[in-house]
């Protein structure tokens, strides 16, 4: 089995449970602040790897360039203003829509991969992308109780834009993080992650930390106070980040992105088997067309 597979796996694993963790920050924290957490708490965590990498197991330090710089500074932006437009979703009434659109971001990765780094996805990977982005919109669509009829119409309005956006800005991230760390022209590929990813974050944590500081300064004072679930979230947002950068590193970023709407399942089990939460039909059609897409993915890319 290649490498990128589980290491994509236990990212969205990670991803799923760094989510469930920020959630219980929500309630003291504001929307930006608990973002703000997975970068700063998280940065110490990379950096630690990085020494590792470097001290233990003897990789050498990369050196950096422009064209690794740029697709960094991109990359990392692009991530925060996709988490800016997700987030700003919620200030409308009709924001399911909005996020549903978001859910296009394999298609945008794969899209922008093509023209960024001409990485030509397969036709059975293109089929198992749409089949898993259709999977993904029909548990979208279930959770919020929105109809088709509701979908098609709002194509025009502001919350699907801002969801096209928000898919876009994450698409561009992934692809931008798996341009940064072959950039770097090395043979190896877990230090070219690894630095890619802490150069990433300093951006992220050094800009949030001015606009936080500038905007909202008693929200950063309560990151950290709520030192202990921040801690956690970095660790658990860290961990996976250091899985997704090595599978965007070895591999295409749109099939990356595609494996790890796992994430969806492993969230559909906890919902439905420990806290016997109530599924519709729609979202077990969802998650079938996930795991169909998944699959077909694995075998044909």
């Amino acid at each position: 089995m290649p490498l990128w597979i589980p290491l994509t796996i236990a990212a969205a694993f990670l991803q799923n449970m760094r989510s469930t963790l920020q959630k219980q920050l929500t309630g003291d924290l504001s929307a930006i602040a608990a973002t703000y957490v997975r970068f700063a708490f998280g940065l110490p965590i990379a950096l630690a790897y990085f020494w590792g990498l470097h001290a233990i197991a003897g990789y050498d330090i990369p050196t950096p360039n422009r064209t690794f710089l740029l697709y960094c500074v991109i990359g990392g932006f692009a991530q925060i203003l996709a988490t800016a437009l997700l987030v700003a979703l919620f200030a409308y009434r009709n924001f399911a829509v909005g996020t549903t659109y978001s859910k296009t971001e394999t298609v945008q990765a794969a899209l922008f991969g093509i023209i960024v780094l001409g990485d030509h996805p397969s036709s059975g990977a293109v089929a198992a992308i749409l089949v898993s982005l259709a999977g993904v919109v029909a548990i979208s669509m279930a959770k919020s109780h929105l109809t088709f009829a509701n979908f098609v119409r709002s194509f025009a309005e502001r919350p699907t834009l801002m969801g096209l956006g928000s898919g876009a800005g994450f698409g561009i991230s992934a692809v931008a993080y798996r341009a940064a760390s072959l950039s770097l022209g090395r043979p190896d590929f877990l230090m070219p992650a690894a630095f890619t990813l802490v150069v990433v974050l300093v951006i992220q944590t050094v800009a949030m930390t001015a606009w936080l500081a500038w905007r909202e300064p008693s929200q950063l004072v309560g990151t950290a106070r709520a030192w202990k679930v921040s801690s956690l979230v970095g660790i658990a947002g860290s961990l996976a980040s250091m899985g997704w950068f090595t599978a965007m590193t070895i591999e295409n970023a749109a099939y990356v992105r595609a494996l790890g709407q796992i994430e969806l399942v492993f969230t559909f089990v906890s919902s439905h088997f420990l806290f016997r939460e109530k599924t519709e039909r729609l979202e077990f059609f969802g998650i079938a067309l996930v795991i169909c897409g998944i699959l077909l993915l694995l075998f044909t890319r």
